[in-house]
Order: C-alpha cells, then structure tokens, then sequence
C-alpha cells in the first residue's frame, strides 16, 4: 500500500488519530475499498453493499462501525 493524504472534518481526523491500531487499520481498508470501487464507476448502492459484505467478513460488525461513527 501507499500512502495519500485526503482531506476529512477535524472531528473525524481526531477520531482517527485516537483510534487503535486495530482498528485504523479496518477504516484503512474500507476506505481503500470504497476508492477502488468508485474509479471502477459502480453505482453508490453496489458499493455500500459490497463494502458492507468485505467489512463483515473482516469483523466489522454495523454495531462496531456505529459506535466509531459515534465517537467521530
């Protein structure tokens, strides 16, 4: 992997930053899948879903994801 810098709110940088390593790591891929899914110019809904079912088959569960959501 490479790294980028991408602009995000203060509030989810924070986040970020404070998180554990486990689980930058797990918003690392989701979001180098989310960026490979869109240069790919599938529809917005084909891409939550298929996130969704590589996110769960990883361990992050929609109750894990909300509650980081919550803290962001």
């Amino acid at each position: 992997m490479e790294p980028i810098t991408i602009q995000v709110d203060a509030d989810v940088a924070k986040a970020y930053r404070e998180a554990d390593p486990t689980e930058r790591q797990k918003i690392q891929t989701l979001v180098n899948n989310l960026l490979k899914q869109t240069m790919k110019k599938r529809s917005l809904d084909d891409i939550i879903s298929e996130m969704q079912n590589q996110a769960a088959a990883k361990g992050l569960t929609q109750d894990i994801l909300d509650e980081i959501l919550k803290d962001a």
